[in-house]
């Protein structure tokens, strides 16, 4: 046994994308991380699969895991590291593999008294996912408020004219996952599945299960990301975005800052009234007033829900790479050749976390030799 895996790593590719995008990024984890680690590239949804709906595609990845837990018996943790649109399939899949303690509901306790909110964060109450302790949920470039708001997808340019065409002609090329980032599936008077992701709710008990992780983190590329925007990777508001800092960190090239955002008390996401009846203008007409109106109802009721967790959040700035536009990419070293500038980016992920993982160790070794 003292060989074999203990720690399941999945990763999760983006958009029209494969396993094969891991590929870099897979040989430094298993480099840094050695043996004890099982680092297993999803493909349940490989390309155009990604075009069928988040829905679809986290549940194709829930399926996916648990084949991969019943045939390693030597499992006892569980982390998750997704690109892109990966992010939001692992967030739908985790809700499908969320199992509550018996003695606790991590969403309820965020409501309770103080000594409960503080129970409700230790090991023993998270709950489980796929049956194993959660260890680190972690994105890249990860549109979790969606890409529909103002400037949110970049690569309109910020042109509201090109912003007001995109919507409606979203699900045309990109079907019912389209729609889901824009945030106008659905019938108008029904959330869209964004928001019902940020509670936890009767599809799923989404904030739980991210709240069963020991630690959530976010990397987001402040500039040069064409297709994921600053605000959205980073589940910040706009007036919560200030200028980062020009310099590396020490050892991790383009990794600029590192924030710990600790949770914020705040009332359930909710889809009022007024937010049905501006859904209905953004799918009706698609104009400028309508969409920006909608999606600022829908963004901050997102990050109501969202913030009731504590998040990591990781900036990266391509702005001084030779190749700067491709941050969409370079962010997890698509490929090795190309997009070789963020290799910084994936030894700051690797070595996060073997911390976490030695931190976690010492900490076992010190209660049991207290016992």
């Amino acid at each position: 046994m003292e060989d074999k895996p203990d720690h399941l790593l999945v990763l999760v590719h983006g958009m029209l994308a494969s396993p094969s995008d891991w590929t870099y990024f897979q040989a430094v984890l298993k480099r840094r991380l050695g043996c004890k680690f099982l680092i297993y590239a999803s493909s349940c949804n490989m390309y155009t699969k990604t075009f069928t709906g988040i829905e679809g595609a986290g549940k194709r990845l829930a399926d996916e895991v648990m084949e991969v837990v019943k045939k390693t018996e030597s499992l006892k943790k569980i982390s998750f590291l997704a690109h892109s649109l990966g992010g939001l399939f692992a967030r739908y899949a985790i809700a499908d593999l969320y199992t509550p303690n018996a003695s606790s509901n991590y969403s309820e306790n965020l409501s309770g008294s103080s000594s409960t909110k503080l129970k409700s964060l230790s090991s023993s109450n998270r709950g489980l996912i796929a049956g194993l302790e959660a260890i680190y949920f972690i994105t890249l470039a990860t549109p979790h408020l969606g890409v529909r708001g103002n400037k949110q997808l970049p690569l309109l340019l910020g042109v509201s004219f090109l912003e007001k065409l995109v919507a409606p002609i979203a699900p045309v090329f990109t079907g019912l996952t389209g729609s889901q980032l824009f945030l106008t599936d659905g019938k108008p008077s029904k959330p869209p599945l964004l928001l019902r992701m940020a509670s936890d709710c009767e599809e799923g008990k989404f904030i739980s299960a991210l709240g069963a992780f020991r630690c959530r983190v976010l990397y987001a590329n402040v500039s040069f990301d064409h297709m994921v925007g600053w605000r959205t990777s980073s589940i910040r508001r706009e007036n919560e975005l200030s200028k980062p800092p020009s310099r590396s960190l020490d050892g991790y090239k383009h990794v600029v800052d590192v924030e710990y955002c600790p949770p914020v008390l705040s009332e359930t996401p909710h889809f009022p009234p007024e937010a049905a009846k501006a859904k209905e203008a953004a799918q009706n007409e698609p104009n400028i007033r309508n969409t920006v109106e909608y999606h600022k109802i829908m963004e901050e009721e997102m990050i109501h829900g969202l913030q009731r967790l504590g998040w990591r959040k990781v900036d990266v700035s391509f702005h001084s790479a030779f190749w700067p536009f491709f941050a969409h990419n370079n962010i997890h070293v698509k490929n090795e050749w190309f997009h070789n500038a963020g290799a910084g980016v994936v030894a700051h992920v690797a070595d996060t976390i073997k911390q976490q993982e030695k931190q976690h160790h010492s900490l076992s070794t010190f209660l049991a030799a207290s016992l």
